[in-house]
């Protein structure tokens, strides 16, 4: 019999419901494993232990009680220290808010209480969440479970290696520029970047007002290890709030497609270049669609180049009026990789240059629309380099360039609203690192991206929780 901290949060709801296990019992089977392994990863950074014990046995009474309980009753999960948490402090991993202490959930947290699923511990996650490596100034370095070497990804980085190593089923994270699907991808877990306004964003800290940039492309969303997992969180999490103006009421199950489904397949996007392993690792996945009957085609969507640099231009065009506010909170290498990332963006000099931007990105979403009537789903690396040593983001200018190159996979369905899910897909003989792909799809459609993400996984998949490597 797998241990407890093995089984997927869709295995625990279904067995605390049937009560051939208590919350309790896996509450502190999971407690019992953030013990056993968090000091080698640091990825939980506040254990919520007394809390998790006593929500587990307020689950357990209302079960006896025969009361109408919530899909993930009793299953423990994990937040991000940059969403918000009734009476704790959402840090966003720098010291200046540590004690930033908000009054109320966020919407997603709100969801998953909801749902009957229990908080057990809060996430690491770089300075101010602008790196793709988690290295905190308050929490310090979050390690890959597969290689301590390398990095597992960010911003969600504490997230994906808690999920994968075992000290959590489920958990939630948020993707302005990847950060769902990059630490999923370096820590070979599962997760989706949903739709804009699929799932409410709202928080207090660092403002309740956000930046144009994080209105039009950042989401909060769920992790795990199955993509199955994926989809139930995403279904917890889905609708409107009133906190979040802009957030949507959808269907999950969108209008049925002709079958068999075309799937655009991207091995090597333009832009940069791409590992031939992680190209390898695409095209087998393709043959994974392609036996499960989808048709699948080598082909890009148009203006490809176009969607990184607008993405490019327009998150650091619009943080660019707030980095003198944002660095003196950060920590040195976190600002380093900023300022390089800045460096080589042309500044928006005006109005009409931000009025021309946006004409860009209508331009680039009409041609990616016309594209996807015919193909509804696009296939991709997520990176197209393996994950990097840590501190290569930061250390030359070079490797901040190299950074920003082999992440461009992730930013068009940032740029364009897009749901994008990332599923492992194989893993590099020489590192023992996993490879991950991406399913982007139609807006709205996260549907399909989970179809072809599960059949991927039910031919590709890794086997995890795995113990950490040492």
């Amino acid at each position: 019999m797998n241990e407890i901290w093995q089984l997927s949060a869709t295995e625990l709801a279904r067995r605390i419901a049937l009560r051939e296990l208590s919350s309790a019992e896996v509450v502190n089977a999971h407690l019992a494993r953030i013990d056993a392994v968090n000091p080698a990863l640091n990825a939980v950074v506040r254990v919520l232990a007394e809390e998790a014990r006593a929500g587990a046995v307020l689950a357990d009474e209302r079960l006896a009680a025969g009361e109408k309980v919530g899909p993930l009753h009793g299953v423990p999960f994990t937040v991000k220290e940059n969403i918000d948490m009734a009476g704790l402090p959402t840090t966003w991993g720098v010291p200046a808010l540590a004690q930033a202490v908000v009054p109320a959930d966020a919407p997603v947290v709100e969801r998953m209480r909801a749902a009957g699923a229990i908080p057990i511990g809060r996430t690491n996650l770089p300075d101010m969440a602008l790196r793709v490596h988690t290295a905190s100034s308050l929490h310090g370095l979050t390690r890959n479970p597969w290689h301590p070497g390398r990095t597992a990804g960010g911003s969600s980085g504490g997230e994906a290696s808690a999920l994968a190593s075992g000290m959590s089923p489920i958990g939630l994270g948020n993707d302005i520029g990847g950060s769902l699907r990059n630490p999923a991808n370096a820590c070979g877990i599962a997760s989706i970047r949903p739709s804009a306004g699929r799932v409410p964003d709202a928080g207090y800290v660092p403002s309740e007002d956000r930046m144009l940039a994080v209105q039009l492309m950042n989401v909060q969303g769920p992790m795990a290890r199955r993509v199955a997992d994926v989809r139930l969180g995403l279904r917890v999490l889905m609708g409107a709030h009133p906190r979040d103006p802009w957030s949507v009421d959808a269907q999950f199950d969108g209008p049925p497609l002709a079958r068999p489904i075309r799937v655009a397949v991207l091995p090597e996007p333009p832009g940069g270049s791409t590992d031939p392993k992680v190209a390898a690792v695409v095209r087998r996945a393709a043959q994974a669609l392609a036996d499960a009957g989808y048709v699948v085609e080598e082909v890009g969507p148009p203006r490809y180049e176009d969607a990184v640099s607008c993405w490019t231009r327009l998150i650091m065009g619009d943080f660019g009026s707030v980095l003198g506010m944002l660095t003196p909170m950060m920590g040195a290498d976190a600002t380093t990789f900023l300022n390089r990332f800045n460096q080589a963006v042309p500044p928006l000099a005006d109005v009409a240059a931000w009025s021309h931007l946006m004409t860009e990105r209508d331009g680039i979403a009409r041609a990616w629309s016309i594209f996807m009537a015919d193909r509804p789903l696009l296939l991709s690396p997520t990176w197209t380099q393996l994950p990097f040593e840590h501190g290569f983001d930061s250390a030359t200018p070079a490797g901040t360039a190299a950074t920003k190159e082999l992440m461009r996979p992730v930013v068009p369905a940032n740029l364009l609203g897009l749901p994008s899910a990332c599923v492992p897909a194989g893993r590099d003989a020489a590192t023992g690192l996993p490879i991950g792909v991406l399913i982007t799809g139609r807006r709205m459609r996260e549907d399909l991206c989970l179809e072809a993400a599960e059949a991927i996984e039910a031919r590709l998949g890794l086997a995890t929780p795995i113990d950490p490597v040492r």
